[in-house]
């Protein structure tokens, strides 16, 4: 009998590198593994659910030159992001756009932060750095919670299963965008609103999917299908920015 995908995580070393990758079910029928290397240099080996680990680790080393490739390529990008400082002229997302960051100071202003016309404008007694990041940081929050619960009301009628609309808490994470707890609550990132809107909406379908079925079961994979046929195309658009997303966390 072949063994099921038990591991989560498989190893290989290609020359002086080593491949450190995760394994993930597959949700399509086809028996073929897919290799995917994300822009933090994450190695994601999607395995259909009969695939064993010998095989995965054989399609990961047949990948092995381009998958170095790709991390290299992207380690190049990552050089040449430079790390926040929160000074105007920088550019700031929000629901997939990119935003011009003006600072302001002004003795007697009330602090504030407007996105008006593509900039975002943060009002602040003096233009201290760490001063604007928290300033920036609440702003999301507050944005984010609108902007959260207003798609949860507009994708939750997808989901048959779900008789009441659950309740959102919002926590800062660096390698995940939601989660869901066995009652039912929904764990979001709040700097998920950076992301376009179907982005968000494939992130809360996704949990909204796990009040169903907590794993990641076939039968999980079919209820996302149901409910966004085009769901991998959206993560993969997700995974893609995720980096750019977290850059100041």
């Amino acid at each position: 009998m072949r063994n099921l995908v038990t591991p989560a995580t498989g190893s290989i070393q290609y020359g002086d590198t080593s491949i450190n990758f995760s394994i993930e079910p597959r949700a399509t029928d086809t028996p073929k593994v897919l290799i995917k290397v994300h822009p933090d240099c994450r190695v994601v080996a999607h395995a259909p659910p009969r695939a064993s680990h010998d095989e995965i680790l054989q399609a990961v080393k047949k990948r092995a030159r381009w998958v170095c490739k790709q991390m290299h390529y992207f380690d190049k990008q990552r050089e040449n992001i430079l790390p926040r400082r929160y000074v105007s002229g920088e550019s700031h997302f929000y629901l997939g756009r990119r935003h011009l960051l003006k600072v302001k100071a002004a003795a007697n202003c009330v602090p504030k932060v407007k996105l008006l016309q593509g900039v975002l404008e943060v009002w602040a007694h003096k233009t201290k750095p760490e001063q604007t990041k928290s300033m920036l940081f609440d702003w999301y929050r507050v944005r984010a919670r609108d902007v959260f619960d207003r798609r949860l009301e507009e994708v939750v009628s997808k989901t048959l299963w779900v008789n009441d609309k659950p309740s959102i808490r919002l926590f800062s994470m660096q390698t995940q965008w939601g989660s869901c707890s066995p009652k039912g609550q929904l764990t979001l990132n709040p700097h998920l609103v950076k992301a376009p809107r179907d982005c968000i909406d494939y992130v809360l379908l996704h949990e909204l999917c796990h009040i169903a079925e907590h794993n990641h079961s076939e039968r999980f994979y079919r209820l996302m299908k149901q409910v966004m046929p085009h769901w991998e195309k959206v993560k993969e658009r997700l995974d893609g920015m995720a980096y750019f997303y977290l850059n100041d966390t």
